[in-house]
């Protein structure tokens, strides 16, 4: 690189976003991740002795995936290539392997490869790094914000170690925040700013562990300040609305959902309630939100409390009439109940070992004394013999099998304690004394 080359890329940083501006270099300058860059911990130990091997980052934007490749390149003095799955395809392998080939024959360097939103690419384009992988023509580290156990190829994926980035925790970005304010070369130091520490504050706890966002956050709100101080005010008109992250095709649909559910299955009606506004503020699909709250109304209260069926269909339907925003309000109400509801799986759990057993049997033959027996064939032949009409007893109830004689005596469903079942059970012992 010349004098001119030297100068253009110090304007082009220059004029770079204050989160460009501020990628750290090396090692002592990056925040967080001490999981994995602490004294003694796996990526240290492979950067520091020099045995590097191919790498997929799996953590949300922001966690500083993409700098941590690059600073991985630095330390190890290997040549670094910058692969976009959004801007290139399979034709531009060829050219990085050519270019990798000339740099170890000629410079005596490792490349590195770094594929940036990894899970884009499609099975066969994944495929077609393999090759190159197993020769150790270039050592790849993958960026991906999607669960690669589902996004990355299997032959790949076992030839990667996968390492998860954590969110920036609030205190970190804190860091991050107070250094750009302070770095007269790269950050916002030559404006001399004051900053109000519940201004800081605010900041951080909107980034949601992103650190891009929250330096942009930053930049913005040293645009709008007019008296060399950002204030709380400030800071609110800088971050506006903040995108949740949720992806409703991707992993953080399915970890909401599912702490949504298990609060409610956990009898937590607050916890409900935070989960069920963030798939709202999110954009998620309420109907799907319903649907799911009908099923747990069956599969986790089942008859501990009958009525849970009820008030979740009729919520769902109660939404269907009015929709949002109001239609909050119902569903918030049937969530409420279904949290606090008496809860039993026994019917979930019975019918799963009916199918159990159906499955496992086969189709035995239905017992001939509770067969239906419509035609004088079918009498004449024992269909219906024996079958004791309940209503003609006392108390409705007569002492009789129903089950194939191969399993009879079999129980798929018992009943707990809870709530309603508490009095289905006390029947159900009743009838058992009966026989």
């Amino acid at each position: 690189m010349d004098l001119f080359d030297r100068k253009a890329a110090a304007d082009t940083l220059k004029e770079a976003p204050l989160a460009e501006r501020m990628r750290p270099r090396t090692l002592a300058e990056y925040v967080g991740q001490e999981h994995l860059l602490g004294p003694g911990k796996l990526l240290r130990q492979l950067i520091e002795t020099d045995q590097l091997t191919s790498l997929i980052f799996w953590g949300p934007p922001g966690s500083g995936k993409t700098t941590l490749a690059r600073i991985i390149a630095g330390a190890t003095k290997s040549h670094f290539i910058f692969f976009s799955a959004i801007l290139s395809g399979i034709k531009e392998i060829r050219e990085i392997v050519k270019e990798a080939d000339d740099i170890r024959k000629f410079h005596g360097k490792r490349t590195i490869l770094f594929v940036d939103e990894i899970h884009r690419f499609n099975k066969s384009q994944q495929d077609a790094f393999l090759p190159y992988v197993e020769r150790g023509v270039f050592t790849i580290i993958g960026a991906t914000t999607e669960n690669p156990s589902f996004e990355v190829i299997a032959p790949l994926l076992s030839r990667c170690k996968v390492l998860v980035l954590n969110p920036l925790t609030e205190e970190e970005i804190t860091g991050i925040l107070r250094q750009a304010l302070a770095d007269k070369e790269r950050g916002l130091g030559a404006l001399d700013l004051a900053i109000e520490d519940d201004a800081l504050t605010f900041m951080a706890e909107q980034a949601g562990g992103d650190a891009r966002v929250a330096l942009n956050t930053l930049e913005t709100a040293s645009r709008l300040t007019s008296n060399g101080v950002v204030s709380l005010d400030t800071a609110r008109e800088a971050v506006q609305k903040k995108p949740l992250l949720y992806d409703k095709g991707g992993e953080e649909h399915y970890n909401v959902i599912s702490a949504f559910i298990k609060s409610m299955r956990g009898s937590d009606p607050d916890g409900a309630l935070y989960w069920l506004a963030r798939m709202i503020e999110a954009g998620e699909d309420p109907i799907f939100i319903l649907r799911r709250m009908v099923i747990l109304a069956s599969e986790d209260i089942g008859n501990a409390d009958p009525r849970a069926l009820q008030v979740a269909v009729t919520a769902l339907q109660g939404f269907q009439l009015v929709g949002m925003p109001e239609g909050r309000i119902i569903i918030g109400q049937a969530v409420t109940y279904l949290a606090t509801a008496p809860k039993s799986n026994a019917s979930y759990v019975g019918i799963d070992a009916a199918l159990a057993e159906v499955r496992k049997s086969g189709a035995l033959p239905v017992p001939l004394h509770i067969r239906n027996a419509p035609t004088r064939l079918m009498k004449d032949l024992g269909y219906g013999t024996g079958y004791r009409y309940a209503h003609d007893y006392a108390e409705g109830y007569v002492a009789q099998d129903y089950l194939p004689d191969q399993i009879k005596g079999r129980k798929y469903y018992d009943p707990t304690g809870h709530g309603y079942e508490k009095s289905i059970k006390e029947r159900m012992e009743w009838l058992k004394g009966k026989k």
